[in-house]
């Protein structure tokens, strides 16, 4: 049972990333999913997450209209598609499985990260 994060590394401010979270070990479309991040000196922050059919998204403020939640059922893989990146938004990125279909449920595991720098 685990979660791989990808696609992180550096990027110019105004540019974009994919990240992707393979997961494996479970029956990944019976379960919400979130993306969350942790940058030095900072709390983890929540950043977005779906339902288990995805059909809901919710963001966090900061990030609301520039970043995009999605996933793929058939490849049992979630992705961020992050869109006009701040240096703010560096930080390492965790993907993390809820204990329900919705994100109210609790978290119950949680990938290795993946870090994102947003830099000249």
């Amino acid at each position: 049972v685990q979660l791989v994060e990808s696609g992180g590394g550096l990027v110019q401010p105004g540019g974009s990333l994919r990240l992707s979270c393979a997961a494996s070990g479970f029956t990944f479309s019976n379960y919400a999913m979130s993306w969350y991040r942790h940058a030095p000196g900072k709390e983890r922050e929540l950043v977005a997450a779906i339902t288990s059919a995805g059909g809901s998204q919710d963001y966090a403020g900061s990030v609301k209209g520039r970043f995009t939640i999605s996933r793929d059922n058939a490849k049992n893989t979630v992705y961020l598609q992050m869109n006009s990146l701040k240096p703010e938004d560096t930080a390492v990125y965790y993907c993390a499985k809820h204990y329900s279909s919705t994100w109210y449920g609790a978290l119950g595991l949680w990938g290795q990260g993946t870090l994102v720098t947003v830099s000249l």
